[in-house]
């Protein structure tokens, strides 16, 4: 079970590295960027804490003997992650 956490804490770095990396196309001044307003960043910003809280939970829920959940807590950015991708684009 643990080895799973650590695997889901790996991945939740990852993808809070990839958000951050990504950042300047959303909220940059450049021409490629979409200038998203205010509301966007404090979204983005929310995503991001809770990539790199998401681990912290879901260890301290196996401490505290609740394995499952600790684990569906560790997972639940990247599935969410999946969710947005396989989401269609309204165009």
């Amino acid at each position: 079970m643990k080895f799973f956490l650590v695997v889901a804490a790996i991945a939740d770095l990852a993808l809070a590295v990839l958000l951050v990396s990504v950042s300047g196309f959303m909220f940059g001044s450049g021409p490629e960027s979409i200038h998203a307003g205010a509301m966007a960043a404090a979204g983005y910003a929310i995503i991001v804490i809770t990539c790199l809280a998401a681990p912290v939970a879901g260890f301290v829920l196996n401490a505290r003997g609740k394995p499952g959940v600790g684990l569906a807590a560790a997972w639940l950015p990247i599935a969410g992650a999946l969710v947005t991708v396989m989401a269609p684009v309204p165009y």
